[in-house]
C-alpha cells in the first residue's frame, strides 16, 4: 500500500454529513470530499448525552467506503469539556476575549479527560498505516494522547479559528501543557499567516523553540511542520445552490420585503465574536451621516442563536434585540423598517438566495479563524450585476480578499463610510471587484484546502524528531 492510498481518519467534534444537502458546514463540505474519494473512518462527538458518556457503546453508520463512527458524553463531560473549557476558556481566549474568558481547574480536568477518553476509543481502530487527521480546538490534547496509546503514524491538526499572541496566551493556567501537546502533532495547520507566526512565537518565547523559517520549528528535540492553509468552500456547488428553486423563492422573497430598497445582509452565529453590535450601530451612523439612505436601505441579519446556554450569548442577544429595536424606534417610518432580525436558521440553497438578492454582505467580526460566509456570498451572486462585500480587517479571509472594502469594525464611522461606499458604487467597479474575488474564491476551493493539508502531511515522517523522541508530554 503506498502512501497515497493510506487510510484517512478524520476526528472532530461533530461528524458528518458526508453528502451536502444544503446544511452541511464549511469543515464538512472539506472533508467529505476528500473521505468520499479515499473511503476512511470519520470519529466524534454523537451529539448525544447518555450516562455512560464517552464509555458508551460505539455508533457507527456506513456511508460508502466511509465509516463514520461517534460516541457519546455524559452530563459532567457535556459541562467540563464542550460548555466549560471549550467554550468558556478557549474560544473567548482564542478570539482574544480575555475580558470574558473563565479559567478553572475543573473543566480543565475534563477536558483533558475527554481527550484521553477519545484517543482511548479511537485507538483500537487504527494503526500505523493510516493517516489521522484532528480538527479544531476541542481536541488540543488528542495527538499526544494518540501518542501515549501507541500510535505512530502521520498525525495532522488543523484549528479553524484563531489562534492568539503569545501575551494572550499564557494568561490560560495550562498553556505550556496545551501547546506542548500539540507538538505530538507532525503538521499542525492554520487559517492565516498571523495565526501561524502566534503559534511560532509562542512556541520560541515561551517553550525555548528554534523556528527554522522554511514551516519547521524544533522544540526539545521534536520538529514539527506549522503552515497556513486556508480554508475554502465548494464554490461551484453553491453558486448552483443559488439556482435552486429554494434559492429563487429566497432571493424573490427578499426583494419583495426590500421594496425596490438597496438590501444589506449579514448572516452570522449569534455569537460575540461575530461583531454584530458594532454592525448595527455602524448602520445607525449610516443613516445619521448619510440620510438620503433613510427609507433607502434595509439591513437584514441573520443570527442562528449559538450556545444559548451559556449566559455571554443570552445577553448578546438582548443587547442585539434591544440595539435593533432603538434603530427602528428612531428612523422606521410607516412604511419602512430599518432593521429586521432573524434568529431562525436557514439552509444553505435558502442563503445563497438571500446573499443573491443582497446588494451589499456585512462580514464584519471582531475575530475570526476566516468566515466563509464571505467567500459563499461571492459565489452567489450575478456575474452581471454583482454585490458589495465588506469584509473586516480581523477576518482570516482578508488576507484572500483584498478586493472588498476592508473596515475595522471596531469605528463605526468607517463601517458607515464602507456602507455608503458599497452602496453607491458603480456597475463597473463592481464587476471588477467581483471578478478579481470570485477568481480567488473558485480558486482556492474546499477540495484544495484538502488536498493541500493532506499532502503536505503525507510528506511528513510520522513522529519526526532528531532526538529520537516522537512526543512532547504536557
Amino acid at each position: 500500500m503506498t502512501d497515497r492510498q493510506k487510510r484517512l481518519v478524520v476526528v472532530s467534534n461533530r461528524v458528518g454529513p458526508l453528502s451536502d444537502e444544503g446544511k452541511a458546514g464549511g469543515l464538512a463540505v472539506g472533508l467529505a470530499d476528500a473521505l468520499r474519494r479515499r473511503g476512511g473512518l470519520w470519529f466524534g462527538w454523537s451529539g448525544e448525552v447518555s450516562t455512560q458518556g464517552t464509555f458508551s457503546e460505539l455508533k457507527t453508520e456506513i456511508v460508502g467506503s466511509t465509516a463514520m463512527v461517534t460516541i457519546d458524553l455524559n452530563e459532567e463531560e457535556l459541562q467540563g469539556f464542550y460548555f466549560g473549557y471549550a467554550n468558556k476558556s478557549l474560544w473567548p481566549l482564542l478570539h482574544y476575549r480575555l475580558d470574558i474568558a473563565q479559567f478553572d481547574r475543573q473543566s480543565d480536568r475534563i477536558y483533558r479527560s475527554v481527550n484521553q477518553r477519545f484517543a482511548a476509543r479511537l485507538s483500537p481502530q487504527i494503526d500505523g498505516n493510516d493517516i489521522v487527521w484532528v480538527h479544531d480546538y476541542h481536541f488540543f490534547y488528542l495527538g499526544s494522547e494518540l501518542r501515549q496509546c501507541g500510535f505512530g503514524g502521520r498525525l495532522g491538526f488543523f484549528l479553524h479559528i484563531p489562534f492568539c499572541p503569545p501575551e494572550i496566551l499564557t494568561a490560560l493556567p495550562s498553556s505550556h501543557d496545551l501547546v506542548r501537546a500539540m507538538l505530538a502533532y507532525d503538521v499542525i495547520g492554520f487559517q492565516t499567516e498571523v495565526d501561524r507566526r502566534n503559534f511560532v512565537a509562542f512556541c520560541v518565547q515561551e517553550l525555548g523553540g528554534e523556528d527554522f523559517g522554511d514551516g519547521r520549528i524544533r522544540v526539545r528535540g521534536r520538529t514539527v511542520r506549522v503552515s497556513a492553509f486556508p480554508i475554502g468552500i465548494d464554490a461551484e456547488g453553491f453558486a448552483d445552490f443559488a439556482l435552486t428553486p429554494e434559492a429563487v423563492e429566497h432571493e424573490d422573497m427578499v426583494r419583495d420585503i426590500a421594496h425596490g430598497r438597496h438590501q444589506i445582509v449579514g448572516v452570522d452565529r449569534l455569537d460575540y465574536s461575530k461583531g454584530i453590535i458594532e454592525r448595527l450601530r455602524g448602520f445607525e451612523q449610516l443613516l445619521e451621516d448619510y440620510p438620503e439612505n433613510r427609507g433607502a436601505s434595509q439591513f437584514l441579519q441573520v443570527a442562528p442563536l449559538s450556545r444559548s446556554e451559556l449566559d455571554a450569548y443570552a445577553e448578546l442577544r438582548n443587547e442585539v434585540e434591544q440595539l435593533a429595536g432603538n434603530i427602528n424606534g428612531r428612523f422606521a417610518t410607516l412604511d419602512w423598517t430599518p432593521v429586521q432580525i432573524m434568529t431562525r436558521g436557514f439552509t444553505r440553497r435558502a442563503l445563497a438566495g438571500i446573499y443573491r438578492a443582497a446588494r451589499v454582505c456585512m462580514v464584519t467580526p471582531l475575530r475570526d479563524g476566516m468566515n466563509l460566509v464571505a467567500k459563499e456570498y461571492i459565489a452567489a451572486q450575478d456575474v452581471r450585476d454583482p454585490g458589495v462585500l465588506v469584509l473586516s480587517r480581523f477576518a482570516g479571509a482578508r488576507e484572500e480578499l483584498a478586493e472588498a472594502l476592508i473596515v475595522n469594525p471596531y469605528s463605526s464611522e468607517d463601517v458607515a463610510r464602507a456602507m455608503q461606499r458599497a452602496l453607491t458604487m458603480s456597475l463597473a467597479e463592481r464587476l471588477e471587484r467581483h471578478a478579481a474575488l470570485r477568481k480567488t474564491v473558485f480558486g482556492n476551493t474546499a477540495a484544495h484546502w484538502c488536498a493541500a493539508f493532506l499532502n503536505a502531511l503525507e510528506d511528513e515522517a510520522p513522529g519526526a524528531s532528531s532526538e529520537g523522541d516522537p512526543v512532547i508530554a504536557p
